[in-house]
């Protein structure tokens, strides 16, 4: 069978890379063919274009980009007509794959969606959208499930990609020596996001916190799709280094983590390392319309499963230096509320369960296809 997948950031790339290698286990005879990154083309799909030209984060930045937008979406319209998949798989990226699904709904292919995006968070009334073009959700957050049944989508729940890369995951014995060497007895995590807007907000705060605790060694969770001028002002401090593509390996060696809110608060607490959660929209009328229009009390993963603050969330004017570093001082020292934290990792793993989602995913999507 022939498989388009639409996958428009890192973690998608990275989900759906995984998703692409189960699919070509159970059906040897796949043709995948899609947007991402180095991980599913790593994973054999054909890669029509690349992430980095696709990811534009906040309200004021996609009305900017906004032409640039329409034309990527009118490529992807061609270029699907030209590959005439069997099914098209989406994964998350909700502007653009909304549009997508449409389009592919209308020309009679199937469409499923794996990785929901956020809508039970704001625009609730999306989910009409989807259920007008998608023939099946699969889903990784169990309460998700309930919230699809509510609006009769048909849906599943396939487990947590995030879970399942944490779980397989080796870590390197020549970095974990090396940080053991660095004469450093304390390390923290600094995760500033993947995105240009993310790293460029977080890494000041995070260099004045680092400057603030000269005997903690920070190591910086960097990615090579942004410019590693980004980076500039982690450079010249002796307890600072860049690390560029080895999150859960700096999280492996940490006691504490600063993270930009995203899947790696969630991957920070799969690791057992206690956090504290950040953002800052780049722009003031990008904070100021999302206040008007979310849904949830909480922006972090691991309080959206527990359904309670677990982590402490500093966003927007809370987000001072004052406010995070009397947090960060907090779970480095004071042992109960580590302990806590802790407590409520455990039960969010727990909610998660421990099936493999790409595996679960893909061998629901062949069995649906082949029905």
């Amino acid at each position: 069978m022939k498989y388009y997948i639409v996958a428009g950031e890192r973690s998608g790339d990275l989900h759906g890379g995984n998703l692409t290698r189960s699919l070509k286990e159970l059906d040897p005879g796949a043709s995948v063919r899609g947007w991402g990154g180095e991980y599913m083309e790593s994973a054999g799909a054909v890669l029509v274009k690349h992430y980095r030209d696709l990811a534009f984060m906040g309200f004021m930045e996609v009305l900017i980009n906004f032409r640039k937008i329409l034309a990527n979406l009118d490529f992807c319209r061609r270029d699907i007509l030209r590959f005439s998949p069997d099914v098209i798989i989406l994964i998350d990226f909700a502007g653009f794959n909304f549009r997508i699904a449409s389009f592919a709904r209308k020309q009679g292919i199937r469409v499923f969606y794996y990785i929901s995006p956020k809508i039970w968070a704001w625009y609730t009334s999306r989910v009409y959208k989807i259920k007008s073009s998608v023939e099946r959700m699969f889903v990784i957050l169990p309460f998700e499930v309930d919230f699809y049944r509510r609006f009769d989508v048909q849906v599943d729940y396939v487990g947590n990609p995030v879970a399942e890369a944490v779980r397989k995951h080796k870590t390197d014995p020549e970095f974990t020596g090396s940080i053991r060497e660095s004469g450093f007895k304390k390390v923290a995590a600094l995760l500033p996001g993947s995105r240009y807007q993310e790293v460029y907000q977080a890494i000041p705060l995070m260099m004045e916190i680092a400057e603030k605790h000269k005997e903690v060694l920070f190591l910086v969770a960097a990615v090579n799709n942004l410019p590693q001028s980004l980076y500039a002002s982690c450079l010249h401090k002796s307890n600072v280094r860049v690390v560029p593509e080895k999150a859960y390996d700096i999280l492996s060696v940490s006691q504490a983590a600063i993270v930009t809110s995203g899947t790696a608060t969630l991957e920070t607490a799969l690791w057992k390392v206690p956090q504290v959660v950040i953002y800052k929209a780049n722009l003031w009328i990008s904070a100021l319309i999302a206040r008007m229009v979310i849904k949830v009390r909480y922006i972090s993963l691991v309080n959206l499963i527990c359904d309670r603050e677990v982590v402490k969330e500093l966003i927007q004017e809370n987000l001072t230096t004052v406010n995070l570093l009397e947090e960060f001082n907090r779970i480095q020292n004071d042992e109960k509320r580590r302990e806590e934290m802790l407590n409520g990792y455990r039960e969010a793993e727990e909610k998660l369960g421990y099936d493999i989602a790409s595996e679960k995913a893909a061998k629901l999507m062949v069995t649906y296809l082949r029905n």
